[in-house]
């Protein structure tokens, strides 16, 4: 397949499945007729020549196909009909793209249905929204592919058992299944930010909060995670050197920050409301983002925000980046002392990013030894090698007679964490707190990082930001 039909197809799918689905009501007789007319597509086109209007092109196909298949199988009345109604959709990108990008909308919250389990939204996501192969959602989920097909198959039988409507819900329900889309999207982005994670899940969760918020204009967190996901994913190139090592925020080339997706960040943060959860980790995430270097941050603006979302809803994950954003606006007693008291209910007991921030701590007030034992400490329960060797290569450079620049070092995963964390802190209602809960634990369930539903950055991903930032060079949560 052609580089242009590829990009092509990465839009065209989604958007025939949604159309066909609305339609015909047959979520697989939908998957199979736009896959039919990609291939066709293959087939055709570098023989008689890419046409005028390719995405009209390729619905037009998809939906004689479907009409065929309908035919073929003899269906009721009633699927005759909806075919008819079929032939009628209009084709043309310029007339009906307002129909087709909603149809993607009704898909994107038809996939997060809360009577769907996080891990089922997510695949059923990738897979039919963006288009993932099950082979590669199956990797992601470590299991076989075969297994992973059956899942999605339940999970679509489920829809269609349970009469879940396909449609964007109004009024209470909207917000009360919002979050739940965003919880989606945030693990979405987790899986592809991680340092050990696959770029294009990331690539798919910042596509998709850009249609959300196109589609949803003034819901002011759909614009708050996608400047969270574009002001982090700013940076990824920079996260690591040529070896692959995990590189902190000090020692990162910040000329190969990605400022066209600062800019769009910070135009999609100005839309959101000051203090909202994910609006707070966003802005957390721009005073990284704007700043020339780590001494030159806005560390008390960063501490304000964590000391906000402490407000909102305190957790391990948020006290801990708060102490290290303490640490730097007002001196490394002020962290530790915030660090001992967030560790006093034992749930940051061997935490490596916890450990790692102590070292930091430590090795700022000059107790260089204790700082290095703790790095080596965190370096052995560490999730990953690259988080390991960072670990190591901090507590060797420590035990050296040159100044720390910055607290603990490793910007290992996304920021997320703490995105999921407040992502559930959002709401006062019973049934959007549920929802927020699933994908928390699901996000913070997992510290292996072996799920993509459920690795939101877990909680070992979480801390990070200013606290890790230092730690491991947050993210802006």
């Amino acid at each position: 397949m052609s580089t242009s039909l590829e990009t092509l197809a990465a839009d065209a799918y989604p958007r025939m499945v949604a159309t066909l689905i609305r339609v015909t009501g047959d979520w697989t007789l939908a998957e199979d007729c736009a896959q039919e007319a990609l291939a066709a597509a293959v087939q055709r086109w570098p023989l008689e020549g890419e046409p005028g209007n390719p995405g009209g092109w390729l619905m037009t196909v998809a939906r004689n196909r479907a009409i065929d298949a309908l035919r073929r199988a003899s269906v009721e009345r009633r699927k005759l009909a909806e075919a008819g109604a079929l032939a009628l959709t209009q084709v043309d990108d310029t007339v009906g793209e307002g129909e087709v990008v909603d149809d993607r909308l009704r898909l994107v919250f038809t996939c997060c249905h809360p009577a769907l389990a996080l891990e089922s939204r997510v695949a059923l996501t990738l897979r039919t929204i963006c288009g993932v192969p099950a082979a590669d959602i199956a990797r992601a989920f470590l299991v076989t592919e075969p297994t992973m097909t059956r899942r999605l198959t339940r999970a679509k039988r489920k829809i269609a058992d349970a009469g879940i409507p396909y449609r964007v819900p109004a009024g209470p329900a909207l917000a009360e299944r919002l979050p739940g889309v965003l919880a989606v999207l945030y693990l979405l982005f987790t899986q592809g930010y991680n340092a050990d994670g696959r770029p294009a899940f990331a690539e798919e969760a910042i596509r998709l909060a850009r249609l959300l918020r196109r589609l949803m204009p003034g819901q002011g967190e759909v614009s708050a995670l996608l400047a969270l996901f574009l002001l982090q994913h700013s940076r990824r190139a920079a996260r690591q050197d040529a070896e692959g090592n995990l590189l902190p925020l000090d020692r990162q080339d910040r000329s190969r920050w990605d400022t066209v997706a600062i800019a769009e960040g910070l135009e999609a943060l100005a839309e959101a409301e000051r203090d909202s959860p994910y609006a707070l980790q966003a802005r957390i995430a721009a005073c990284h983002a704007v700043a020339p270097s780590v001494p030159d941050t806005d560390w008390a603006e960063i501490a304000r925000c964590y000391d906000a979302l402490a407000g909102i809803r305190s957790t391990p994950v948020v006290e801990l980046n708060r102490a290290v954003a303490h640490g730097y606006a007002y001196g490394p007693g002020a962290g530790l002392a915030l660090l001992g008291r967030a560790q006093e209910g034992g749930a940051l007991d061997g935490h490596p990013l916890a450990l790692a921030a102590e070292a930091g701590l430590t090795a700022r007030q000059g107790d260089r030894d204790r700082a290095a034992a703790l790095f080596r400490q965190a370096a052995t329960a560490a999730h990953t090698e690259s988080e390991r060797r960072a670990l190591l290569d901090r507590a060797a450079e420590t035990e050296r007679p040159a100044p720390l620049d910055c607290d603990t070092g490793i910007e290992r995963q996304a920021p997320l964490d703490r995105a999921a964390e407040t992502e559930r802190q959002a709401s006062p209602d019973p049934a959007a707190e549920t929802e927020r809960q699933a994908s928390l634990d699901a996000a913070a369930g997992t510290e292996r990082q072996a799920r993509l539903g459920c690795d939101a950055d877990n909680e070992r991903q979480a801390p990070t930001d200013s606290a890790t930032e230092t730690t491991r060079q947050e993210p802006g949560s």
